[in-house]
């Protein structure tokens, strides 16, 4: 994998577009559930003809909650796994340690992100919606695969997060403007987790993990 990207470029870039939890949701940025969160394309229920036209957009808004909450769930793993594979690096490039520290805050600015999204759909919707879980538990086993593994599904994920946004989200004038503005400032900071994963002096995964797991 050759990379077109620099640390210094990443984390100036990082910095330009860097946000506050307080200022995207909360206040009187809340979500309307009276318009669908997520595009049909990601959310799939148009074609089911038993249900009425409520019954749709109360689906798309369930599946709208278990989007951000599976988010809010691998960024529970990626960031313990973030900080074990910088702390090794600490004194080798200035500019990599403080991009991949910068990282680090933003996943876990994500979590709180997504754990307040979630305290409001609770409010705002009449059903209680059950997830998998503990996040804790789920991140441990994750963990416990090769580091390699591991930084490739991240990377993933990450590509994911772009072409969902990108492709399904940006230009629907249809959806709760409150959700896509999660999505757009979410999607904003993993394009730059995405090209600090694959940048390095030499072109390879910036992650350096090694092949096989730690005894």
């Amino acid at each position: 994998m050759k990379s077109r990207y620099s640390f210094k470029e990443v984390l100036e870039k990082a910095e330009r577009v860097g946000w506050r939890v307080e200022d995207i949701i909360g206040g009187d940025k809340r979500l309307d559930f009276k318009r669908p969160f997520l595009p049909e394309s990601l959310a799939r229920v148009d074609s089911m003809d038993f249900l009425t036209s409520r019954e749709k957009l109360l689906l798309n808004q369930i599946r709208g909650y278990g989007y951000l909450y599976t988010f809010g769930l691998v960024e529970e793993f990626i960031l313990p796994f973030v900080l074990d594979h910088v702390r090794p690096h600490l004194d080798e490039n200035d500019h990599r340690t403080r991009a991949f520290l910068r990282f680090a805050g933003e996943e876990a600015k994500h979590i709180q992100l997504f754990k307040e999204f979630a305290t409001e759909f609770k409010q705002g919707f009449a059903t209680p919606c059950d997830t998998i879980g503990p996040p804790q538990d789920i991140a441990r086993a994750i963990l416990s695969h090769r580091p390699l593994g591991v930084a490739l599904v991240i990377l993933h994920i990450e590509w994911m997060t772009q072409r969902h946004y990108l492709d399904s989200v940006r230009d629907d004038q249809v959806l709760d403007p409150q959700f896509k503005s999660l999505l757009r400032h979410h999607w904003m900071e993993e394009a730059q987790h995405a090209k600090l994963d694959t940048t390095d002096g030499s072109g390879s995964s910036a992650l350096r993990v090694p092949l096989q797991a730690p005894a």
